[in-house]
């Protein structure tokens, strides 16, 4: 007898890196389990290009309109479902009026959430209708659901305030995909960083200490910067690469050491670490801040290295450029932590079982 599983996300497959590596990786191996997965998302890619801009309010609206009209069709389906499972929420407005109403439904209501979103953290283009998003709606989701899915400790910490059946499922990745092709290393040596729009303030963090070493070795190294926006940086000699789902690894796989600097603040504490754990599983030392899970991920000088101040991002940064052994002896043991912690494989079962419970 297959399970029906509702997936509600707020855009289309193969679009949102949370979704992709939260979900959708998992969707083959859930339905061998016996799940019938109906996916429902609320953006589509007219629609993306649109709401990320600054201005375009009455499109906005249309988009916005469009959305309740589909989250209408979900909740007159709902009964129809044994588990609706929600990725981060239902609407971009700052009520709860479909969650509410899902887990009114015959069908158990699973909560997924993968950043600390309980915060306001309002992309460039929508600064001016934050007031719209009210986080604070996120506790009321958290509290009316059957099971909540974090992230990581931190996020899972702040659920439990809410809600006593809370499971860490950490983000992962596709071993099996992502995995190095390089032999040696780049001459010159390439440091890397891969982003979003909305992410890309926390790279330009690592600017002055990455002009330092520039000054410092010339010649010997590069940057790469992989984004979805254009970036030029003619004090780094940088350019930037644009993502793509289809040439994403292929590009990551071109640097030689990964970099993921971030601040100390409450919304990154609540990251999941994924550029680290993408660069990890391609063999790339790691260098990232001691900031929320990356403490968990990363063990300082064994299978990558933690630095809070320019002065330890230079060292590091140093160490690994000078040493091509290094670099491969830390890649390596990358790789192995995110293959036995941070792979599909290795969370496949827990994410299957925990909703497996909610029927039972």
């Amino acid at each position: 007898m297959s399970k029906k599983l509702l997936y509600i996300a707020p855009h289309r497959p193969g679009r949102s890196p949370g979704q992709r590596f939260r979900f959708e990786q998992y969707i083959e191996f859930l339905s061998q389990q016996g799940f019938d997965i109906t996916y429902s998302y609320a953006v589509n890619a007219w629609g993306d290009k649109i709401l990320y801009q600054k201005g375009k309010y009455l499109l906005k609206v249309w988009i916005g309109l469009k959305t309740f009209l589909v989250r209408l069709r979900d909740w007159y389906r709902a009964n129809n479902f044994d588990i609706i499972l929600v990725y981060r929420e239902a609407q971009f407005l700052g009520n709860t009026f479909f969650e509410k109403r899902f887990a009114k439904s015959k069908a158990k209501l699973a909560f997924d959430f993968d950043d600390a979103i309980w915060l306001n953290d309002t992309s460039d283009g929508n600064r001016n209708l934050k007031w719209l998003k009210k986080p604070e709606k996120i506790n009321k989701i958290i509290e009316i659901s059957d099971l909540v899915m974090a992230g990581n400790s931190y996020l899972a910490e702040y659920a439990k305030i809410f809600n006593e059946n809370v499971q860490i499922i950490p983000t992962s990745i596709n071993t099996d995909i992502h995995k190095t092709s390089q032999t040696s290393s780049n001459n010159p040596i390439c440091i890397g960083w891969t982003g979003s729009s909305t992410t890309i303030k926390h790279f330009y963090e690592a600017v002055p200490f990455l002009k330092i070493l520039k000054d410092k070795y010339n010649d010997q190294i590069i940057f790469k910067v992989i984004v979805d926006v254009s970036i030029d940086l003619p004090d780094l000699d940088l350019k930037s690469t644009i993502w793509t789902k289809k040439s994403e690894i292929e590009e990551l796989d071109k640097i030689d050491i990964g970099i993921m600097p971030l601040p100390d603040d409450k919304w990154s504490r609540g990251k999941c670490g994924f550029k680290g754990i993408q660069y990890m599983a391609l063999e790339k030392p790691t260098v990232m801040s001691p900031v929320g899970v990356n403490v968990d991920i990363i063990e300082h000088g064994k299978n990558g290295y933690l630095a809070n101040t320019d002065k330890e991002w230079i060292a590091i940064l140093s160490l690994l450029i000078d040493s091509e052994e290094l670099r491969k002896t830390v890649g390596k043991a990358g790789r192995k932590t995110i293959v036995e912690k941070f792979s599909v494989d290795s969370q496949k079962e827990d994410l299957a079982g925990s909703l497996d419970i909610l029927l039972h």
